[in-house]
């Protein structure tokens, strides 16, 4: 019975966040909890750091569609461009140069997202929104051929202020209308919100929802 209420609560957090996906974040949790999240149907799923992203591959199911969400050092790209699905950190130049040049290696192409930075934190790693502009308005595809430009992550400062909130996520998604048409029709992911401000992200136009507190702790 655990797993029918495991799949009705899953169920309830994507209804809860619809139209937007749902990218459980199973960051710091047992091998054992994640495997039932699996077995309840859910797929997607994200870690922050590239050695606990190793070792979940190694005793995972390998049809977990793997996504990294965690700051990411470009020496260390060449470890996850084997199977990685989608890097929603992506915050330089020289990484996705890091990133292209590991995925021409073994012949893949890699979904990749800007991550913009718009929380009032030092801490947060991003694009400013100037640099990222600067970047796509010089933006020269030849040179990217082994990655897919997808979309953008960003996240909210860490504060009880909705409006604070709202306001970060709504300067996102302006951000990423204005780089929509510079790479066009794969250009879908808007992944922003989490479990505490998951509401607010779905209305600033989320795609995609990162939960882990709301999956693992209910």
């Amino acid at each position: 019975m655990e797993l029918e209420n495991i799949r009705t609560h899953l169920d309830n957090l994507k209804q809860g966040i619809s139209p937007a996906q749902l990218l459980v974040v199973s960051k710091y949790r047992e091998v054992d909890h994640i495997k039932a999240i699996y077995d309840a149907g859910q797929r997607m799923f994200a870690e922050n750091r590239v050695q606990a992203l190793l070792e979940r591959v190694e005793v995972l199911p390998k049809d977990i569609q793997w996504h990294l969400i965690g700051h990411l050092q470009s020496n260390k790209a060449k470890y996850i461009v084997p199977f990685i699905h989608t890097i929603h950190s992506v915050d330089s130049v020289k990484l996705l140069d890091a990133i292209n040049k590991e995925a021409a290696k073994k012949g893949r192409k890699i979904r990749v997202l800007f991550q913009l930075k718009v929380a009032q934190e030092e801490t947060k790693f991003g694009w400013e929104t100037a640099q990222l502009l600067s970047f796509v308005d010089g933006f020269a595809p030849e040179f990217y051929t082994h990655i897919q430009f997808v979309g953008i992550m960003a996240m909210a400062t860490n504060t009880t202020n909705k409006e604070q909130i709202t306001a970060e996520f709504k300067e996102s998604k302006r951000i990423f209308d204005l780089l929509k048409p510079t790479f066009g029709k794969a250009f879908t992911e808007l992944s922003l919100g989490m479990s505490g401000d998951a509401k607010e992200a779905v209305n600033c136009g989320s795609t995609m929802v990162r939960m882990g507190t709301a999956v693992f702790e209910p």
